[in-house]
């Protein structure tokens, strides 16, 4: 029956497999394919260089996998699977020359976070869970490149990605409590359930694994502190395997009490399927979502930061297309989401990658890899795992950009704060999408509130330059603004009330100046407001004139209908041909007793 059952899977997989190749088939190729730009310059040293950098990266992505997994609720090989297949097309259809996709910290926390209230942790229905995820994922990514969205990070800030990876880590830490001090209990849920349910085992801690997971914390720390060089997760993961067995062999298997990860297979990476039933897709979508959004900013912020170093270029679209395909391609061989990884990125820039080819060569690597040292996973105990990642969660913590934030910006605070909180005592999604909401909103608030600033000649300054300092004296009938902002539908208000405030509390200045090179776009609302202060003050006795009105606004303002023959009139194109015509309407009885004589027409 199993027999039967795994030829179903295997066949139902090829099926889906090669639907989805007729899909992507269909699909116009024609300008994505990045590796023309760079497969033909390659050459003999830069193939030694990527190898040297391959094999670096191979080692390096052995811990990790498996860590990254265990975050995730996966048997530990599915951390193993992403680094592979996954790695390879993205370096392919990608555009960055250094950029390593697999799976990563914040991704596993996500996954978890999202799948383990619909199936438990590590079981079949789990990890079809996950590949459909990841399914849904690529394909999301590839429609927003092929839609040429690559700008849609942008709008995710910095402050965002920053909480929530904080967030997460507080969340790897607490989720690890359990293998750190080897008790039995319930890791699942939200921060202060993980903590009470920990404080209900408190008299069951077993002094033997949390020796283990101490010292290889430990030695962790010392490693990635004084000899960086070396592979720290890997040294700490092998002496903290090695101490486990010499307890076990000292006092006992049963007296110690430390469990392991348990036997690695050692195979390639097998096909697998996802499900695309209607109710899997309703149920993954919200999450599917958010692990879009925050994948596709981790990859293509670390891509453009290397390309920094790197001294080149690459196409937020053109990445949003690799990371794509290489989830799709993932969750047919039995890959969870993978996208853009810092650490293994980093040191593949640092061990000397000079092309996609290093990426590639150290997918196949850890191949062979595999099928040499997955057997010898059964000596990793699990308290080892959670000292590194302990370590690994601490590291995620960008404790100098925090402060940085903390100082420097409230807006930029709110939304670090209400990203980190919502991440630890909500949903991780959630986090994101509360963060991105809090982002756009705080962004909305600030465009609706051009700054309004009044100017006027300053006597002091060469040719009476206009300054906005507020002791410098007005016109008693002129009043020249300025509008550092858009006039759209958001922020008419605010102007509006500017304006009705103007008129109330100084209403002998009848005469608006408006300073327009300020102003680069407006609508037609924005557009009317101006329309009606015109008529306002052409009702009073007054007037309102733009000035220095560039092109695009003037066309956009005609366009909306919002300059008839008489307001064309009252735009002038520099402030001195403004005042000379202004003067000429400004009521002259007033002038004769005004003694501060503003502009040089005052004096003539």
């Amino acid at each position: 029956m199993k027999m039967l059952r795994s030829f179903n899977l295997a066949d139902h997989a090829q099926r889906s497999l090669a639907a989805t190749v007729k899909m992507l088939r269909s699909l116009d190729w024609s300008w994505s394919t990045p590796y023309k730009s760079w497969l033909p310059s390659v050459r003999p040293d830069d193939i030694k260089a990527d190898l040297i950098a391959a094999l670096t990266g191979a080692i390096v992505v052995l811990p990790q996998g498996v860590a990254f997994a265990t975050i995730a609720g996966m048997p530990p090989e599915y951390g193993l699977y992403a680094g592979m297949v996954p790695a390879i097309i993205a370096a392919w259809f990608g555009s960055s020359r250094h950029l390593v996709s697999g799976p990563t910290t914040a991704a596993s926390v996500v996954l978890f976070s999202a799948l383990s209230m619909m199936a438990l942790p590590g079981s079949p229905d789990y990890v079809l869970l996950a590949l459909t995820l990841t399914f849904m994922v690529g394909v999301m990514e590839l429609a927003l490149g092929f839609a040429r969205l690559g700008a849609l990070v942008n709008f995710i800030s910095h402050s965002v990605v920053v909480g929530f990876t904080a967030g997460a880590a507080v969340l790897i830490a607490a989720k690890q409590l359990k293998h750190f001090f080897g008790v039995q209990m319930d890791s699942g849920g939200n921060l202060h359930e993980i903590i009470f349910h920990f404080g209900q085992h408190l008299l069951e801690i077993n002094p033997s694994a949390t020796l283990v997971a101490a010292v290889t914390l430990a030695i962790g720390i010392a490693c990635k502190r004084w000899l960086p060089k070396i592979p720290y997760m890997i040294v700490a993961m092998i002496s903290g395997s090695l101490l486990a067995l010499g307890l076990t062999d000292w006092l006992g298997a049963a007296r110690t009490g430390i469990a392991t990860v348990g036997a690695l297979p050692s195979t390639l990476p097998p096909l697998s399927s996802p499900s695309l039933t209607l109710e899997h897709i309703r149920q993954l979508a919200p999450s599917a979502l958010a692990v879009t959004l925050f994948a596709l900013t981790e990859a293509v912020s670390i891509g453009r930061a290397l390309a920094a170093k790197g001294g080149y270029r690459i196409d937020g679209n053109q990445e949003f297309i690799g990371q794509g395909l290489s989830n799709i391609a993932g969750s047919f061989f039995s890959g969870y989401v993978a996208t853009g990884s810092f650490n293994r990125s980093g040191i593949n820039y640092e061990a000397g990658a000079r092309t996609p080819l290093a990426s590639i060569f150290a997918a196949f690597m850890l191949m062979a890899i595999v099928l040499l040292v997955a057997p010898y996973a059964s000596y990793l105990p699990k308290a080892a795992m959670a000292g590194v990642l302990f370590l690994v969660a601490w590291n995620l913590i960008d404790f100098v950009e925090i402060r940085h934030i903390l100082h420097s910006s409230r807006r930029e605070t709110s939304v670090l704060a209400v990203t980190f909180f919502s991440a630890i005592f909500l949903e991780l999604e959630f986090a994101i999408f509360a963060g991105v909401l809090l982002s756009l909103v705080l962004y909305l608030d600030r465009t609706s509130k051009p700054r309004i600033v009044t100017l006027a000649p300053n006597p002091l300054l060469p040719n009476h330059a206009f300054s906005s300092d507020p002791d410098v004296p007005q016109c008693p009938q002129l009043r020249f603004l300025r509008i550092d902002g858009s006039l759209f539908f958001g922020s008419v208000a605010h102007v509006e009330q500017f304006f009705d405030r103007l008129r109330t509390e100084y209403p002998e200045q009848k005469h608006l100046a408006l300073i327009a090179n300020g102003i680069n776009f407006v609508d037609l609302q924005g557009g009317q407001v101006l329309a009606r202060e015109i008529a306002r003050r052409f009702a009073n006795g007054g007037g309102m004139y733009l000035i220095n009105v560039k092109q695009g606004l003037w066309e956009q303002m005609e366009q909306c209908g919002c300059l008839d023959e008489t307001d064309a009139r009252n735009v002038f194109q520099a402030k001195t041909a403004a005042i000379r015509g202004i003067y000429q309407k400004l009521d002259k009885r007033m002038c004769a007793h005004c003694d501060r004589h503003i502009f040089k027409e005052c004096k003539g």
